[in-house]
């Protein structure tokens, strides 16, 4: 069977192939339309296909935008709970640093006022923490309370916005957990500061003491000193130059009360006297000069055997032990006296008895030697007194009482010496018995500062608010939407695309970009434009409260080189004092406190598999993804979405913007409102 004619001629009955082709075997105007017409047919039903696979795949990106704008809400409340927790904690630290430098400034002598200045500063920066921490607690937890709303209304608006060529999206983003299960008790946990603030007081007033006993002690050091050395036109040196003709090493010169030391003039003393000892004779044209003679070489002799008794010690406690003998200068004092004691005085026996003399060079001694007598003994009239020299205690008294008595004496000089050591010697040893109460003080305040970092250095917040696991999003193309048909209804019948739906899940991820980021550096930037108020010593607590607000992520291993260097920049705070000692102890604790750095990257959304989240959320996928699909009401109200699978929405701010607690600026007298504004909370962290 053939079709067609032979050589294209037409036979009856069959088909007219001319219609197409035409003599010259070419195409006809028929056969190009026909062709047109099923071109464009095909064209317009690949394009018709294409617009509904676009369409049909663009649920599920509207999906994916949606559990990560929900996620940004979970990520913006993040930020904002860490902000207030290194407010929190770095006004904490600040505060015991604060009060920890007022201690040390409270055991400096002469500046306790000072010292309970800066204490009360520091109880100040920790009650307004306290205040702070408590409000800002309240604030978080309700903000969290409104944190799934914050969600399910950031996504759903999302959703909204992605409606485009005529197809709309109905659905929402839901947080994993849905409650809360953060622990905010460490922003409200107390530090007590009440028994450093009572060590401050008692330091103070020890250190005051301390002061008065140091003033005494540099009079009473200054008054030796010049006596010693220092007055014009007589002192002791001069005396012993002039007198004993003393000079080099055996009679120094000392040009201030620096390096003086009391046992100078005692050294010097020894010399004087041993000098004048070994160039006195006893000799004389009549008994009154042979009398005075010898009584000069008895007060020698006894004067020198009591400064070589003497004594000064300094002990390692910084006590002082001195010994510097007064000398008689009247018969009275002489009387207490081996002068007066001791037997060492020529007797004779005369017609009236066993008689005393002050040497046997004496005219009344004229009879045979009868041993030697006290001056005690005439007193007491077992001996009687030589009528030529009249040898008595009286004779002894007025030895020392003349030099004694005047500036050029060199007794004068070694009597206010004696009394000057004997004030600085218990103005020194009180000095260091307030001293070794301060230093106990101390101790305790550095144990009351360690406790009270540690109540600090306890574990952060907990947080875990709804969406800390991830949000599931669950969208849905609306009810079913005829295909443009503009173009195509020449060609094609009307076409529909069906309803679908997807799902998609995000978390948050520590972005690394943003390790060194300085969220809370631009923060503080912005509270500090006023400066401290409190002036003094406490310029720099606004400056330590900025390195330890910014060096919350990763320099709280290093709070001992801020807070040191805040100790180290309090004036008047000499080495070798407690004062000195108590700050490298502090130092020490702060260094030895171990405070856990946080981990400040800021945290963006990334998609992960819908199992990941609901995995950890105890969910079975199939069935759940399901069930939340199926759930999806046929109103396009995401809070009654949520409501269907057993989320319950609220609003614990009622209102735009929300102030999570006041702040208020360590050194100032200022409070800045926390104020968060909620319709950009939802934004890009």
């Amino acid at each position: 069977m053939r079709s067609g004619s032979e050589s294209g001629t037409e036979r009856p009955g069959a088909p007219v192939l001319s219609l197409f082709r035409d003599d010259e075997d070419g195409f006809t105007t028929v056969a190009v339309a026909v062709a047109l017409v099923l071109s464009l047919s095909l064209v317009f039903a690949s394009a018709s296909a294409a617009w509904v696979a676009g369409r049909s795949s663009e649920v599920q990106r509207v999906a994916d935008a949606c559990a990560m704008a929900g996620q940004n809400a979970v990520a913006a409340f993040s930020t904002v709970t860490q902000v207030v927790d290194a407010c929190v904690l770095s006004m904490g630290l600040t505060g015991i640093v604060v009060l920890g430098a007022g201690l040390v400034v409270s055991c400096v002598p002469g500046l306790s006022a000072t010292g309970a200045q800066i204490t009360q500063a520091g109880g100040r920066i920790l009650d307004a923490r306290r205040d702070f921490a408590r409000t800002a607690a309240d604030g978080i937890e309700r903000l969290e309370a409104t944190l799934p709303l914050l969600i399910v209304a950031n996504s759903a608006s999302c959703v909204e916005a992605n409606a485009a060529g005529g197809v709309s999206y109905a659905g929402c983003a839901l947080p994993f957990p849905a409650e809360s299960r953060s622990d905010f008790s460490g922003l409200e946990r107390e530090v007590d500061d009440e028994r450093l603030s009572e060590l401050s007081g008692e330091m103070g007033e020890l250190s005051d003491e301390m002061e008065e006993a140091s003033r005494r002690a540099g009079e009473a050091l200054e008054r030796g000193w010049r006596a010693d050395c220092g007055s014009s036109p007589y002192c002791l040196r001069e005396r012993a130059a002039s007198l004993a003709s003393l000079g080099g090493a055996l009679n120094p010169s000392y040009p201030s009360p620096a390096g003086w030391t009391f046992a100078a003039p005692l050294l010097r003393a020894r010399n004087y006297y041993a000098a004048r000892l070994s160039s006195e004779r006893v000799s004389g044209s009549n008994a009154e000069q042979i009398t005075d003679a010898a009584c000069r070489l008895a007060f020698y002799e006894y004067a020198l055997e009591q400064v070589r008794g003497g004594s000064y010690q300094e002990h390692a406690d910084g006590t002082v032990s001195i010994d510097l003998p007064s000398l008689p200068r009247n018969a009275a004092q002489t009387r207490e006296t081996t002068l007066y004691t001791d037997a060492r005085w020529p007797c004779t026996a005369e017609e009236g008895g066993r008689t005393l003399h002050s040497s046997t060079l004496c005219p009344g001694a004229t009879g045979a030697a009868a041993g030697t007598a006290s001056v005690a003994e005439v007193d007491a009239g077992s001996v009687a007194r030589c009528e030529e020299c009249r040898m008595d205690v009286g004779d002894l008294g007025r030895v020392a009482s003349a030099s004694t008595s005047i500036a050029n004496g060199f007794e004068h000089h070694w009597r206010i010496i004696v009394e000057a050591s004997e004030d600085y010697e218990r103005a020194r040893n009180e000095e260091a018995e307030l001293e070794a109460r301060l230093r106990g003080l101390a101790e305790e305040g550095e144990e009351s500062f360690s406790q009270a970092l540690e109540q600090l250095s306890v574990a952060r917040p907990s947080l875990c608010p709804p969406g800390a696991w991830g949000c599931v999003a669950v969208v849905a193309r609306d009810a079913v939407t005829t295909v443009p048909t503009e173009l195509t209804a020449s060609f094609l019948s009307s076409a529909e695309l069906p309803e679908g739906a997807a799902v998609s899940a995000a978390v948050l991820a520590p972005d690394p970009s943003t390790e060194d980021n300085n969220v809370l550096s631009r923060f503080f930037e912005s509270l500090s434009a006023g400066d401290s108020a409190l002036g003094g010593a406490l310029d720099g607590v606004m400056d330590l409260w900025g390195t330890l607000l910014m060096g919350y992520g990763s320099a709280y291993g290093s709070v001992a080189e801020r807070g040191g260097a805040f100790l180290d920049s309090l004036d008047g705070v000499l080495g070798g004092t407690v004062g000195s000692w108590l700050k490298g102890r502090l130092k020490q604790v702060m260094s030895d406190a171990g405070l856990e750095p946080v981990d400040l990257r800021l945290r963006k959304p990334v998609l992960v598999n819908t199992q990941d989240v609901l995995d950890q959320s105890g969910f079975d996928q199939a069935s759940s993804v399901r069930e939340l699909v199926s759930a999806l009401p046929s109103s396009t109200s995401s809070e009654d979405f949520a409501r269907s699978v057993g989320i319950w929405l609220s609003d614990e701010v009622g209102s735009d913007e929300f102030t999570v607690a006041e702040l208020p600026i360590p050194g100032t007298d200022l409070s800045i409102p926390l104020t968060i504004d909620l319709s950009r909370l939802g934004e890009a962290a």
